[in-house]
């Protein structure tokens, strides 16, 4: 992308993820599975080696800008296998010297004691799935933890780390604007720089869809789901932490760069059950996922020495949708020369000019094109709109 100049500054990500879980979430649709025999880390430790070595076959001569520890729930892991991980990646590719490591954590107290040796091992970050203050809450959310347990571990990360995070879900069963405001500035007392804010969404198949559809779990209407969403904006802003995604608050410049490579539309590696990468190689953007199931991702990579199970070229017209698509969640917008670029042509100007009308988007003198605050709560329908 870009052209030669800015090649070198091009950010590469590598995002390793951890399928497990000691309890399933009534609302997630991710890939988490919860094991009652205890996990093979060896083995695990082992298949990822050889899926990072196949990978960085394939994408030789990068440097690693960011790396980050999703799932499932990876602070389940030992440090000495996080440890063996970054090591891995090390040995392929160049780490930049001030690279972010995140790693993801569930707040109870028992994975808190591990932080200091995620540290060791070359964490410097951490997200932590706080999701709410009140105990009834994160009881009905099905998470195992207490609010009071979740702030003793955000306490502990503070201590432990430079940069920290925690995750929200708000727009939840009978919540109001107020109930929300008072929740959200005591979560922003102990935020630091960084905070993720996510409306409580119904995903198919999850058991809260099959409550939901049984009547029996309600959502706010949209008027109240719009005043939280404001409400939100509001508070973040005044504290500091303005949005720069639709769902995450940061203080400028301590933005989760991890997270910025995947909506600039960089490049990064997947690696582990069900991760998605996205890789430049020969001029063209390969799409890659991996085998979701745990076991049948390990018995692919010890069998193939990677467990990739759909890895498609994408095409001009899908990358520029891409690039649109997860651009456009960003303050910061898009730039339309990268645009063109990927696509081959420019965004219709009539369909801009119409948008900026209506005041949901505004393009700037440097050549971009950005979501205004007001086009933000109808994303997904200027996105649609722009690509059409």
């Amino acid at each position: 992308m870009g052209s030669s100049g800015s090649a070198g500054k091009e950010a590469f990500g590598v995002y390793i993820h951890w399928p497990f879980c000691l309890s399933k979430c009534p609302y997630c649709d991710f890939n988490s599975h919860v094991r009652h025999a205890a996990i093979d880390e060896q083995r695990f430790l082992r298949a990822f080696h050889r899926e990072i070595e196949t990978v960085a076959e394939r994408v030789r001569g990068r440097t690693v800008s960011t790396i980050f520890f999703g799932g499932g729930t990876p602070s389940l892991m030992q440090p000495s296998t996080i440890a063996g991980v970054l090591n891995s990646i090390a040995r392929q590719w160049r780490v930049a010297a001030d690279a972010e490591i995140t790693l993801e954590a569930n707040p109870t107290s028992v994975e808190a004691t591990r932080f200091r040796g995620y540290r060791a091992a070359g964490v410097n970050r951490v997200s932590l799935g706080v999701q709410a203050l009140d105990d009834q809450v994160l009881a009905e959310l099905g998470r195992l933890h207490t609010a009071r347990e979740a702030l003793e571990a955000v306490g502990v990360a503070r201590l432990v780390f430079d940069r920290y995070s925690f995750d929200l879900i708000y727009a939840r069963p009978n919540q109001t604007p107020k109930a929300w405001a008072k929740e959200l500035k005591a979560a922003l007392a102990e935020a630091g720089e960084h905070l993720s804010l996510y409306q409580l969404t119904i995903e198919p198949e999850t058991p809260f869809a099959a409550l939901h559809a049984a009547g029996r779990l309600q959502l706010p209407d949209e008027d109240t789901a719009r005043a939280l969403y404001d409400t939100t904006q509001e508070i973040c802003a005044a504290h500091g932490l303005p949005a720069y995604e639709i769902s995450n608050h940061a203080r400028p410049g301590a933005e989760c760069r991890h997270n910025l490579v995947y909506w600039r539309a960089q490049e990064y590696a997947g690696i582990g059950p069900g991760a998605h990468g996205r890789l430049d190689i020969d001029g063209e953007r390969h799409a890659t996922a991996t085998a979701r199931r745990p076991e049948a991702w390990l018995a692919l990579v010890e069998a193939e020495g990677h467990g990739i199970t759909s890895d498609e070229v994408l095409l001009r017209e899908e990358r520029a949708d891409e690039f649109l698509l997860m651009g456009l969640r960003l303050s910061e917008g898009i730039e339309l020369a990268r645009y063109e670029a990927i696509a081959g042509r420019t965004l219709d100007p009539a369909r801009i000019a119409t948008l900026r009308e209506h005041g949901l988007v505004e393009t700037t003198e440097t050549g971009r094109l950005r979501v205004t605050m007001p086009g933000f709560p109808v994303l997904d329908a200027v996105v649609a709109d722009l690509a059409a």
